[in-house]
């Protein structure tokens, strides 16, 4: 889930700022071209892409437990 969630995010950053500059009037040749509602949007879709691609860990699972902390059974007994 992680995973779709992080290519989302990578997608929502792309067609924010094809958005964006077509909304500002940098890509022209379409109905968004100069319209404010596109720049607003395309900037609004990157920040909630930004934020996606920031919460997502590649490889990396909550419910798995962290290996460098061994579980008290796996410790070596001490002797002393």
């Amino acid at each position: 889930m992680k995973t779709i969630v992080g290519i989302f995010g990578i997608l929502l950053i792309v067609v924010g700022v094809v958005w964006f500059f077509q909304g500002i009037g940098v890509l022209p040749g379409s109905f968004m071209t100069g319209q404010t509602f596109w720049a607003v949007a395309g900037f609004l879709a990157v920040i909630s892409g930004i934020a996606l691609v920031r919460t997502w860990r590649p490889g990396v699972r909550a419910e798995s437990p962290s290996p460098e902390l061994p579980i008290e059974e796996d410790r070596p007994e001490q002797e002393g």
